[in-house]
């Protein structure tokens, strides 16, 4: 089958691969539509990061090279004898977070997590395995292109919750990248009264008011935390980081009000330079948000099922498995009107 491979930092090949024996627990499902997430960019751009290239990992028990795609929906094309929930046919997404299971769901990826599609071979593919734990029915409301945007909606509800986001809040996303607008979603569905996104760029700006944002400031053109400030004197109650840069780091915090939150949701390529004074002075809590636990993740479903989540207006391209480098990952380095680019595998509905 054909499947995106990757080798390297600037090194995805398009490639025919086999598709592992399925085991007794797992399940086949035909890809129909996969996201490029800014993981997978990250890897693209300056890996690895995640992907396992000196040992396996202790998961998947996979090393580079491996077929990349965490982001996906598909169609169950067969079902190991011990997989009791899920039959031929069903239309299904993807949590992609392998766990020990060891621990209670809200600790146990910090207890050591892979990702399908990264750790180990994913869904840009025909044919992807998963374990049934791992697999999600998608209702009828849902298209299984909608279903390839569950993954990263889910992040953004579980970057929410853990910011403790209430009716009536005010918050700062910075980025406004495809997480960074999912995150506007989310919010806006968690009662925010005022969501102030900021970027560069001002195409993804007009993006993020057409999702939600009550204000929106380019941070090239204007003082961030002036901006924020200006709008809301005391400073917001929560701040979202999804950038991944010193800047809006140190901003986002500077942004928060005193005992306010920031919760880190962006994928630091580097280490950054930063002085802790700047929480002692202010009482600003910082916590961090990885992935979301299989509750988060139902609940994204369930919430994109009535409609009170609706990130499809996040797609901006629809590509074909052999454009991936060049109208995927090279567009979405150099064209910042990209948001969510999905890569069409069967196509389905």
């Amino acid at each position: 089958m054909k499947a995106a491979v990757w080798y390297g930092e600037k090194d995805i090949r398009i490639e025919e691969r086999e598709l592992k024996a399925l085991k007794d627990n797992e399940v086949t499902v035909r890809v129909a539509w996969a996201g490029i997430c800014g993981s997978d960019l990250h890897e693209y751009q300056e890996g690895p990061v995640f992907v396992p290239t000196e040992k396996e990992d202790q998961l998947t028990g996979q090393v580079a090279p491996l077929i990349m795609g965490h982001e996906f929906a598909g169609i169950i094309e067969k079902v190991g004898s011990q997989v009791t929930k899920f039959k031929v046919g069903d239309r299904v997404a993807i949590n992609p977070t392998l766990t020990f299971g060891n621990k209670p769901e809200d600790i146990d990826q910090y207890d050591g997590f892979s990702f399908i599609g990264l750790h180990g071979d994913g869904g840009f593919t025909t044919f992807a395995n998963a374990p049934e734990s791992n697999v999600y029915l998608l209702p009828e409301t849902l298209s299984l292109q909608e279903g390839a945007l569950v993954e990263p909606t889910a992040v953004a509800v579980q970057a929410i919750k853990e910011g403790g986001l209430q009716f009536g809040d005010t918050t700062a996303i910075f980025g406004a990248g495809p997480i960074g607008l999912v995150t506007v979603i989310a919010a806006k569905a968690a009662g925010a009264s005022k969501i102030i996104v900021l970027d560069l760029s001002e195409t993804r700006l007009e993006k993020a008011k057409e999702l939600g944002a009550t204000h929106v400031v380019n941070s090239g053109k204007e003082n961030p935390v002036e901006a924020i400030r200006a709008i809301v004197p005391e400073g917001v109650d929560v701040s979202f980081e999804v950038a991944g840069v010193a800047p809006t780091f140190t901003q986002a915090i500077a942004s928060t009000k005193a005992r306010g939150t920031m919760v880190i949701v962006s994928i630091f390529a580097r280490p950054i330079e930063w002085n802790p004074l700047q929480l002692t002075n202010t009482g600003v809590k910082i916590t961090s948000s990885i992935a979301y636990t299989p509750t988060s993740f139902q609940q994204t479903v369930d919430l994109m099922g009535t409609g009170q989540l609706n990130p499809q207006s996040i797609v901006t391209s629809q590509i074909q498995l052999d454009d991936i480098v060049e109208k995927g990952f090279e567009a979405l380095t150099k064209d910042k009107t990209q948001v969510k680019i999905l890569v069409e595998l069967s196509g389905e509905k």
